[in-house]
């Protein structure tokens, strides 16, 4: 079975402290579902027409994973802190089998 891969973008963040707690939710709750962060923070080099933005690479033993860890009342739950907060591009990608 393919990993999944959650891949999230903060194209700007308006209240750093907001963000700040909801990681001290978001981090459990994604720990919790089976995530793995690979990577977190701003990008090293950018090319073409990237953007230099805080970038957080997690990853799952599978897609269905990464969806039900996503949509579980945990994770809402540090959502609804952030909302307002910053604005994200969250996609879910299935790895390379």
């Amino acid at each position: 079975m393919a990993k999944g891969y959650w891949i999230c973008f903060y194209r700007s963040i308006s209240n750093p402290d907001a963000v700040a707690e909801y990681a001290k939710l978001a981090g459990p709750a994604i720990q919790g579902g089976g995530g793995r962060f690979l990577g977190r923070g701003l990008p090293s080099k950018t090319y073409e027409a990237g953007k230099n933005m805080r970038t957080v690479v997690i990853e799952f033993e599978s897609v269905q994973k990464a969806t039900t860890t996503f949509e579980s009342p945990a994770y809402q739950a540090a959502c609804r802190i952030i909302d307002g907060a910053a604005e994200r591009d969250i996609r879910i990608i299935e790895g390379l089998a």
